[in-house]
């Protein structure tokens, strides 16, 4: 294989699914000035089969397509596929938000969107996969003055041990394990309490609040513990 057939197959691969011509347009764009492979599909079934025969790195998704609603698409590809899926959709509601992502998309750009947001979106999606794949994770984990030392389940800040209860180091090691990602309340509450306390907020509540009262240096300003208003958080490792 030549150099150039050899970078040329590293490169990223995106399944755009969008119907709307003028969007596709746009983020073909977009794709074309970041270097990126991708195919297009304008609907859900289309979409779907050539995710299972090309196997991309990132699907790029809209929830408006004119032959199936695209959560059930989401759905659909979780039952066989891990992939990083972030949604770009025109509906904006809290609701639609958090279906797409308890569905099991990695993330969600609200229309209009910029190019420099759905870019950016792409590469952490792309960052945590690649971060998944790895077979061994790193027992020590850095983020800004912040240390998670994995095996011996200690937390330091600036070199001083932090305790965290149990369920505050549970809590912080679900966010990391999907650092970047938007995670939803009910996610959270599920993966750390049990699904039996899937409506208890104030459970999560509390405990963010703890845990950003030991972690940040403003609690009231957070760098890494980040609430998405009405939906859930997010661990930011590179703010």
């Amino acid at each position: 294989m030549s150099e150039q057939k050899a970078a040329l197959a590293t490169r990223p691969e995106i399944l755009l699914i969008e119907d709307d011509p003028q969007i596709r347009k746009f983020l073909r764009v977009m794709l074309m000035a970041e270097d990126y492979r991708f195919y297009e599909a304008t609907a859900g079934v289309e979409g779907l089969a050539q995710a299972a025969t090309r196997n991309p790195d990132l699907v790029l998704l809209d929830l408006g397509l004119p032959d199936r609603d695209g959560v059930e698409l989401i759905r659909d590809i979780r039952k066989w596929s891990q992939m990083p899926i972030v949604v770009i959709s025109a509906r904006g509601l809290e609701r639609d938000k958090i279906e797409a992502l308890d569905a099991g998309a990695d993330d969600y750009v609200t229309k209009p969107f910029t190019p420099g947001e759905v870019s950016a979106r792409i590469r952490a999606a792309l960052r945590r996969a690649a971060v998944l794949d790895k077979n061994e994770p790193s027992e020590i984990v850095n983020f800004g003055n912040i240390t998670m030392n994995l095996a011996a389940r200690k937390v330091s800040v600036g070199g001083a041990d932090v305790h965290l209860t149990p369920n505050e180091y549970k809590l912080l090691l679900v966010l990391l394990r999907h650092s970047g990602k938007v995670l939803t309340q009910r996610q959270l509450l599920k993966e750390v309490w049990g699904p039996e306390h899937v409506e208890d907020r104030e459970y999560l509540r509390v405990f963010m609040s703890q845990l950003r009262h030991k972690l940040e240096a403003d609690p009231a300003h957070p760098k890494y513990l980040m609430t998405e208003p009405g939906i859930g958080y997010r661990l930011l490792t590179e703010p």
